[in-house]
């Protein structure tokens, strides 16, 4: 796979399964126009070849009504402006014209629709007057953000990467007659606070939300559960969870599911999120969860999408070893541990999301070679429905090889190689990821694969510190960056280079965020083992990251300590006088998770010990570059990666 073969990705979203009919969103990054197209495509349930649905320009999160015979769906009809922003729309399933019902200045969230399948709740951000391209009055011309009013801050809060400022945009609930002509969506909750992720009532009398523990009256990690009525109406307090909430579904009985995670204060970081219900008490003291999955060994994966009910348990995505997998949860579990759970698919994949209906499952399965495929899971029985990775694997795709050994003081570690054809030795680029809460996995990883096809080995460590290995081993880097976390990931590269195909004497070392933090660690400590490092969005500097991150008010101290020095121990940029080899700072203008700041004392520090330094800037970017920011971004990027190592590690 090269840089331009970013093109050639076509991506599956959120499948939709309602009967016979099958619906999923398929995305395709477009460096040529820099957007992203995509339309809704039906999947035939007998292994036809999938037909597109709907033919907008980029159309996505489907969501069938509960009596079938109406599609809600977001559609962006341009890039840029207005255009960019999604709006809600439908369409008859049995065949027509889709109808905008949303005209929201920034756009409208993913479809919920009650179960007397007209009416739709949804979120949107809602601008105060005079920003965001609103008039501060009626009649009057909106401001360009340049002549905008200041902003009063008062508030740890007030911004998000990838978003921007929030408290000047709250995310309101709003309700909508989807079949009225001409109906103006409801507007629910007043702004005053966020809401999130509704969830109906079985009557459709209420809408179960998720928000900030006492409605935000103060900064909090922690999240509860709320009613609210769906003709409008105060909040209710109904679930009281043990540290955070999210994406909750009300069975027929009346009992709330949702995924939660346990603990107090700011201590957030590194918490196996598990599956909790509760009662659904709409009057008197709210209720408190059971959890009924093990905190231990259970983590389940939110980005693969909300529990899914069906009559044989509860449906959830759960992080094991690199794997996402679909894992059954009885509804009377009690603190089940993952041995315990009916593994259904992804034992060594990545499962996207999913959907069920009739004792039949459809998921969006990501595997090495694939950046997803909707499979069909019916009475035990597994059939891949679409071949919509046939484009990326005529590039040349790469196989995946697993290593599993021990550090030195004798924990287990784990990773895997990615090999370039031929017999090598090849020359080694070690790629460690973000979080550190996260990890490498059994799903595509287009990095990887460009960088092999390139003719580097790559190395992918899951050190301590990763999720999907039990909780401890998430929290073990907690107080100790730069110590287990250091030991696992140079022991999974020794185990790589002690196969034939890699060259011990060339090693390059890459990471992002937390991995950009451990690349610049191991060329301050470890700098002789490599020729060259790559550092991209990194944390370089703790104590400033507390100030200036939107997540460093609380992530430093929970990591790290709230003592300075230490931060400043723990900090790359307090070594960089240490740093020898050559040092790539990679950065994006608009990253609100590690902002600019942290590339730019790196750079000026590495610049004046005279290292062979260069920083690389993207403008209009934030956190996500790499995986989701501007297609010809990502090409670009990826050229000047591989510009970088021919320079400073040549094949």
């Amino acid at each position: 796979m090269r840089p331009d073969d970013v093109a050639t990705l076509r991506v599956p979203g959120t499948p939709c399964l309602i009967g016979q009919l099958l619906l999923v969103d398929v995305a395709s990054p477009d460096p040529e126009a820099n957007a992203y197209r995509g339309t809704l495509h039906r999947v035939p349930l007998d292994g036809g070849e999938p037909v597109a649905w709907t033919q907008g320009e980029h159309d996505f999160a489907p969501r069938v009504s509960p009596d079938g015979a109406w599609l809600a769906f977001l559609r962006t009809t341009g890039n840029t402006g207005r255009a960019a922003k999604p709006q809600l729309h439908v369409i008859p399933v049995g065949g027509g014209e889709a109808r905008r019902i949303t005209d929201l200045p920034l756009g409208a969230g993913a479809p919920v629709w009650a179960p007397d399948s007209r009416r739709i709740a949804f979120t949107a951000r809602l601008p105060e007057s005079g920003r965001y391209g609103t008039p501060a009055a009626e009649g009057a011309t909106a401001p360009g953000p340049e002549a905008e009013a200041p902003r009063r801050i008062t508030r740890f809060d007030y911004r998000a990467d990838n978003v921007g400022f929030v408290l000047d945009r709250r995310q309101c609930l709003f309700v909508v007659d989807a079949l009225a002509e001409d109906a103006e969506p409801r507007q629910l909750t007043d702004g005053r606070f966020d809401v999130v992720e509704p969830a109906w009532t079985p009557d459709g009398g209420h809408l179960v939300v998720v928000a900030d523990r006492d409605l935000a009256e103060q900064e909090t990690t922690s999240s509860d559960l709320y009613a609210v009525p769906a003709d409008g109406g105060e909040l209710v307090l109904v679930v009281r969870s043990a540290g955070s909430a999210s994406l909750p579904v009300v069975d027929a009985d009346n009992t709330v599911y949702y995924f939660g995670t346990a603990f107090t204060g700011i201590d957030s970081v590194a918490r196996n999120t598990g599956l909790w219900a509760a009662p659904l008490q709409l009057t008197g003291a709210p209720a408190e969860g059971r959890r009924l999955t093990d905190e231990q060994t259970v983590d389940c994966e939110r980005l693969s999408g909300p529990p899914v009910l069906t009559a044989d348990g509860v449906l959830v995505a759960v992080r094991d070893r690199g794997a996402i997998q679909l894992r059954a949860v009885p509804r009377d579990a009690a603190a089940a541990p993952l041995a315990e759970l009916a593994l259904l698919a992804g034992e060594h994949a990545s499962v996207k999301s999913f959907s069920a209906d009739g004792g039949r499952i459809a998921a969006v399965v990501s595997t090495p070679d694939s950046p997803g495929e909707v499979v069909l899971l019916v009475d035990g029985q597994t059939r891949t429905l679409t071949d919509f990775a046939a484009g990326v694997r005529e590039t040349g795709l790469r196989p995946v090889r697993e290593l599993t050994g021990t550090a030195s003081d004798g924990y287990p570690v784990h990773g895997w190689l990615v090999l370039p054809e031929g017999e090598g030795p090849h020359p080694v680029l070690l790629a460690v990821h973000g979080g550190p809460f996260m990890y490498h996995g059994w799903g595509f990883y287009d990095e990887a694969q460009v960088y092999a096809s390139a003719g580097y080995a790559v190395v992918l460590p899951n050190p301590r510190g990763s999720a999907g290995y039990g909780q401890e081993h998430g929290q073990a880097v907690v107080g100790a960056f730069g110590t287990v976390d250091v030991d696992d990931v140079l022991s999974v590269l020794d185990l790589a280079l002690a196969e034939p195909e890699c060259d011990a004497t060339r090693v390059g070392v890459m990471g992002g965020s937390y991995g950009g933090f451990m690349t610049g660690w191991l060329a301050a400590h470890h700098g002789e083992r490599f020729q060259a490092a790559w550092s991209e969005r990194a944390v370089n500097a703790w104590d400033s990251f507390t100030g200036s991150s939107d997540i460093g008010w609380f992530f430093t101290q929970a990591y790290v300590g709230a003592d300075l020095a230490t931060q400043l121990e723990k900090s790359p940029l307090t070594h960089a006088n240490r740093i020898r080899i050559p040092f790539a700072v990679v950065h994006s203008e608009q990253d609100w998770r590690c902002p600019l700041e942290q590339a730019q004392r790196m750079f000026v520090a590495l610049r004046q010990n005279g290292v062979d330094t260069e920083m690389l800037l993207f403008p209009g970017e934030g956190h996500e570059l790499t995986r989701s920011g501007q297609p010809r971004h990502r090409q670009q990027r990826f050229v000047a990666v591989l510009d970088w190592w021919n320079r400073h590690l040549p094949v």
